[in-house]
């Protein structure tokens, strides 16, 4: 070797070793230009330029080394995670896997190579790597995090879960276990112990972004929103020009009523990613507000919410549609259904926006349903969120499960949700079949159309983002919606609602878009709940079981501000007496409680003498608090179903308003149906009337609760509704 240059390799290694890295560059580049088959000068100034985060660089130069030796494992372990580092693992590979071929003990190759084979998604290939290092070395923790990584991603979720477990228990403070750990909580509905794995990588590292927006969305699902927000101000802090900082943002702004901000917020989302579509989704959506602060121009804010769907209609331009159906459902016009007029024509126009982009889906991913039978067991899906104990499994979905003729029918569910239960179980155990926890629209989609469903029904359209993006989907020759969500769908692919013919009137049709089925009687087969109830501690919520306890079991956003009169004039009437409501969501009582507090001082009436906001109970409690209750107040214009039915079954008298549409008449059909009509009220005057009479008299009272005991068994486990829904499906899809 050339003197002169043995003496600067001499020189550039001293400064290597002293970590004089810019030196040691210095000096390496001009004996790489004169000698440029020098092994160790482009060793080392490979490892220099790694070090300094110039991979590309660096690779080039330990290319070169390899080429010369390509038998050192040192070299070939460098050069493969040079390549890494740029981004090139499908190249690295071959030198990943000659480094562990050569030197086989060196167990950092192993973790190398397997997370180079994460990268190109061969998580199963790289599993073997991280066994390789833990049967060599079992408290390697980062071994253990990246195999929980690995085992994440194949969908394997105990095994990553124990992966996780394991690497924290070796090292408490390894913020990546933390991480994962709490993502796959966070999918699983775990939020509490989420919430905690986030609070620790956060400890680990306040500057993680990644944890504070899991931490937000986890305290939005928890309805925290004052503390969500509070995460998302945190994330904006750290990434001021990440467009889902300011998107979680709005959305938990919008939740907490402060819709101007929250538009102000999505505007910025959309400010650094034009293209963002669930952001643009958001805005129509903020001039349906979820609890009123005080009465509005309804007619106004509806022109304001179909303006603004005109305006994301023209936005979606077909380059946007590929990406869009991620959107569809994130946000819904649930609150609609509860201003009580028609919603016809603004769900329609919403469900063809939905439709066109979910179209495009479909049609971009090919796939096509089964032409219709014409013979043998007809087979029906029912696609829900809620087969599990939920008011729509109880009001509707399981009384067909359990009732429908096998002899006729087969009974297929897809269960989207994650929560399982007893009820989870009965249901799987009667379907013909039962699919659960695909993760992808795409393996639902696939799943259901390779069933070849004849009849698909949607108990709950409305309510769920995942029902909302199948329901808009054509994956059966018929589809039908029904009352989970007491509202018509208005999606095109909706061919039928199922109704009750007690639940409609005359002119009900005009407000479905899809063709009205009304089934005999509730239109369902209900069975009262097995529920024992515990007498609650009412003394300790301060109220006077000596007076009339006038029970308001609906949420908050139920309550629309032009009939909080009608509360004014029932306790003005009653005098002494106590309406009890319930605190389902800190901000929509704050809201509640501010807008009765200004209409009860109106009259000169202080709110905390007659109104008690307490928390939700379980529902032996409630039981309880039913039994003790004077009387039921049904919520005007989006009445309650299994909450009165509840009523039925403590012998509690309901007070109900029969309203214009389906969503007001559940209250008052249950009470035609025993034949207490007598407590459905025509007008608000009428309403304030019983409402009064039945806290004043006793007696009437009395002969009330008798009348219900004695009348309430029609109620419950009615077939006539099962035998019209089979009627129903033959005649459309076995008649000649």
């Amino acid at each position: 070797m050339n003197p002169q240059i043995q003496l600067m390799l001499q020189q550039a290694i001293q400064a290597f070793q002293g970590q004089n890295f810019d030196r040691a560059d210095s000096i390496l580049s001009k004996v790489v230009k004169l000698a440029p088959q020098n092994l160790a000068a482009l060793h080392i100034l490979g490892l220099i330029k790694a070090s300094q985060e110039k991979f590309k660089e660096a690779a080039d130069l330990l290319s070169k080394a390899a080429r010369i030796n390509p038998n050192d494992p040192s070299i070939q372990y460098n050069l493969a995670k040079a390549l890494s580092d740029s981004g090139l693992n499908e190249e690295s590979i071959v030198h990943h896997k000659k480094a562990v071929d050569l030197a086989p003990n060196n167990l950092d190759a192993w973790m190398n190579y397997g997370r180079a084979l994460s990268k190109l998604a061969q998580h199963e290939d790289s599993l073997m790597c991280f066994d390789r290092v833990i049967a060599v070395n079992p408290n390697y923790s980062e071994a253990f995090l990246n195999k929980g990584i690995a085992h994440k991603a194949l969908k394997h979720y105990p095994d990553a879960m124990a992966s996780f477990d394991k690497a924290i228990n070796l090292s408490p403070d390894l913020y990546g276990a933390w991480i994962n750990k709490g993502s796959i909580l966070y999918q699983f509905k775990y939020l509490e112990e989420a919430l905690n794995s986030f609070d620790r990588a956060i400890s680990l590292k306040p500057d993680s972004f990644e944890a504070y927006v899991s931490r937000s969305s986890i305290l939005h699902a928890l309805k925290h929103f004052d503390e969500a927000l509070l995460a998302c101000g945190k994330a904006i802090s750290l990434q001021p020009d990440n467009a889902l900082a300011y998107f979680n943002n709005g959305v938990m702004l919008r939740e907490l009523g402060r819709l101007e901000e929250a538009k102000i917020s999505f505007a910025k989302a959309l400010e650094i990613n034009p293209d963002y579509v669930n952001a643009r989704w958001e805005i129509p959506f903020l001039t349906i507000p979820n609890i009123f602060p005080k009465e509005e121009n309804l007619h106004a804010l509806r022109e304001s919410f179909a303006s603004e769907l005109e305006g994301l209609d023209k936005w979606l331009t077909v380059e946007k549609l590929n990406e869009a159906y991620e959107a569809v459902g994130a946000t819904q016009p649930f609150y609609l259904a509860y201003q009580e007029l028609n919603n016809k024509e603004l769900l329609s126009k919403y469900g063809n926006i939905c439709n066109r982009v979910m179209a495009h889906w479909q049609n971009l991913n090919k796939l096509k349903i089964s032409e219709k039978k014409e013979s043998g067991k007809i087979k029906v899906g029912i696609v829900s969120d809620h087969i599990r104990n939920h008011s729509v499994w109880n009001a509707i979905i399981k009384g067909w499960v359990l009732n429908l003729d096998a002899d006729k029918i087969e009974v297929h569910i897809f269960h989207l949700g994650n929560i399982v239960d007893e009820e989870t179980h009965l249901a799987e155990s009667i379907a013909t079949s039962f699919t659960s926890m695909p993760d992808t629209l795409l393996d639902w989609v696939s799943i259901i159309i390779e069933k070849n469903i004849e009849v698909l029904i949607y108990p709950e359209i409305g309510m769920h983002q995942l029902t909302t993006q199948l329901a808009n989907l054509r994956l059966a020759p018929v589809q039908i919606a029904a009352w989970g969500h007491p509202e018509t769908s208005g999606l095109p692919n909706i061919d039928y609602y199922l109704s009750a013919d007690l639940f409609e009137s005359p002119d009900s049709s005009s407000g479905y878009s899809e063709n009205l089925i009304t089934l005999p009687n509730l239109g369902c087969t209900y069975s009262p709940l097995p529920i024992i109830s515990t007498e609650p501690n009412i003394l300790k919520w301060g109220i006077d079981t000596s007076i009339p306890i006038l029970l308001c079991p609906g949420s908050p956003f139920k309550y629309a501000p032009q009939n909080d009169w009608m509360l004014v004039e029932i306790v003005k009437r009653i005098g002494q007496c106590k309406l009890v409501f319930f605190n389902q969501q800190d901000s929509w009582t704050k809201i509640l409680r501010e807008r009765l507090e200004k209409v009860f001082h109106k009259s000169n009436l202080a709110l905390e003498d007659y109104v008690i906001f307490i928390s939700w109970l379980d529902s032996q409690e409630f039981y309880g608090l039913m039994k003790c209750s004077t009387v039921y107040l049904d919520t005007i214009g989006f009445s309650g179903f299994n909450t009165a039915m509840q009523a039925v079954d403590c012998a509690l008298p309901i007070v109900s308003l029969e309203g214009k549409f389906m969503r007001g008449r559940l209250g008052s059909g249950i009470l035609r149906q025993m034949g207490v009509t007598e407590l459905i009220a025509n007008n608000d005057e009428e309403y304030i009337a019983l409402v009064t009479r039945l806290a004043q008299d006793k007696p009437y009272r009395e002969q009330i609760r008798k009348k219900i005991i004695e009348n309430r068994n029609i109620l419950y486990d009615d077939i006539a509704p099962i035998r019209a829904l089979e009627s129903f499906l033959l005649a459309i899809c076995r008649s000649s």
